[in-house]
């Protein structure tokens, strides 16, 4: 069987959705080997994350113009060479499907991952919601069938657009093998020196924006000794956090170390004393899973969908 898969994030996002796109590919790509799956990209990207297997091929625009209108390709234009190339299940990865792909025979599945869009709006874009709105709403009533990544977004894509609860599969998500490994004594002093960590550290891995509240990790350890490892996607609400840094002293405490590899941060995780995440809302939280398999004990907020990721742990 051809099976196609919107595989922009796979090549293009180091963090949440490429990290499961990744993850759901290898492991397919591993358990069903007898099937053929088409990873459509819409561009050349740079992230090179993905050990491509003999049955796993790379489309991309066929024809020049798309090439340039690459975006406009993803959206619509793709359903052409879908249907060209014979796929007969076609799986957009996060939270999207190409326009008219309903009209045609290639039955589709779309994953989503929250809507936290929906639930936060102020933390958003009024154009971002809208965009957001428009796509997951079409996405959700042209799919043959819903995944979910946990029951909370389950509830919410019931709840938000009216959806019949059995067209929705929870499937959870998994994490990378590197996390799974264990590591010598040695190799870990050398990810330790190479990033310049301290003896003893709180780990909290992440983008770093205001609904992970990473501020209030930083407030916490403000009258201690402890030591704070952020490892993530920086975005404008750093500069807030490091305000307060600054303003309280914290700066020789505080480490934002940049890792380029899963091995390293697994490493990094494995050398924690705690996982702190403290999230204010998650579509399902793979750092909780990354931190579990890397056996460290993990502290997180309570509600939303972090006791289906992480079981019985420390609610804050």
């Amino acid at each position: 069987m051809n099976i196609g898969y919107d595989a922009k994030r796979v090549f293009h996002n180091t963090t949440g959705l490429g990290n499961y796109s990744r993850d759901t590919l290898r492991i397919l790509a591993d358990q069903f080997i007898d099937h053929k799956y088409l990873l459509y990209n819409p561009r050349l990207g740079s992230i090179n994350r993905l050990e491509l297997k003999s049955n796993m091929f790379v489309c991309m625009p066929k024809i020049k113009i798309w090439k340039k209108l690459n975006s406009l390709w993803r959206q619509k234009a793709i359903v052409k060479d879908l249907l060209e190339d014979n796929v007969q299940i076609y799986h957009g990865l996060s939270n999207e499907l190409p326009i008219g792909i309903e009209k045609t025979n290639i039955k589709t599945v779309v994953t989503i991952h929250d809507l936290i869009f929906l639930r936060y709006p102020k933390l958003y874009s009024y154009l971002e919601v809208k965009i957001y709105l428009k796509k997951f709403n079409r996405a959700v009533h042209a799919a043959d069938k819903i995944i979910a990544i946990s029951e909370q977004t389950k509830k919410d894509i019931v709840n938000f657009f009216k959806i019949k609860e059995e067209k929705v599969e929870v499937v959870y998500q998994g994490c990378h093998a590197a996390f799974k490994e264990s590591y010598s004594t040695e190799e870990k002093q050398k990810v330790k020196d190479k990033y310049f960590l301290p003896h003893k550290y709180l780990l909290n891995v992440g983008t770093i924006q205001e609904r992970k509240n990473l501020l209030t990790i930083v407030k916490a350890i403000k009258n201690t000794s402890d030591h704070l490892v952020v490892v993530g996607k920086k975005t404008k609400y750093l500069d807030k956090v490091k305000k307060y840094i600054i303003t309280n002293g914290m700066e020789q405490r505080v480490h934002f170390p940049q890792v380029v590899n899963m091995t390293d941060l697994a490493m990094i995780y494995q050398m924690a004393n705690i996982f702190i995440y403290p999230s204010v809302f998650e579509g399902f939280g793979i750092p909780i899973i990354e931190a579990l398999f890397s056996k460290i004990p993990v502290v997180s907020s309570k509600g939303s969908c972090f006791k289906e990721a992480g079981g019985q742990i420390v609610f804050i």
